[in-house]
């Protein structure tokens, strides 16, 4: 399931890049100046020029480099358990969660890249009410689930360190 999640996440990452390209760079220029961030409402609240829209792609590159090379080192994850077998289902859990994390935030970052671009193009509109109430429901959600994983398997274990 990792492998389908990071090709989901480098998948979603080239999309964000190409839109960004196509509307940037395209024959259909964008006005001169577009949205550049939205309130909790979804209604934009700060413009800019279209050139700022390669902001979005880089910094979903960065984000999901930054929890890449988090997850070449698990054997610096701190695991109060005392067996390896332990630690390795410990480890496996929380390289799960990073991978769901990766594809979440590259998703994000691409319905609002491509929500920006189409605002941009039309001239009006705003996010969904329930964007940032789902956003946050599907991100905590994740992370409480492999918690939750988590802690089943440091219930079924003596605590100390490997």
């Amino acid at each position: 399931m990792r492998k389908i999640l990071e090709s989901v996440a480098v998948l979603l990452t080239l999309f964000t890049g190409a839109i960004t390209a196509y509307a940037v760079l395209g024959p259909n220029p964008l006005p001169a100046r577009i949205p550049t961030h939205f309130n909790a409402a979804g209604q934009p609240d700060g413009w800019g020029v279209p050139a700022m829209l390669w902001l979005m792609p880089v910094v979903a590159i960065v984000i999901y480099l930054l929890m890449t090379l988090v997850g070449r080192y698990p054997a610096a994850f701190h695991f109060p358990v005392r067996t390896p077998t332990a630690r390795r289902q410990l480890e496996a859990i929380s390289l799960g969660m990073l991978s769901w994390l990766k594809a979440e935030v590259v998703c994000l970052f691409a319905w609002i890249q491509y929500q920006t671009i189409q605002f941009a193009r039309r001239g009006e509109g705003t996010l969904s009410p329930f964007f940032l109430p789902a956003v946050l429901v599907v991100v905590f959600g994740t992370i409480l689930w492999h918690i939750a994983a988590m802690r089943r398997i440091g219930r079924a274990q003596p605590i100390g360190r490997v």
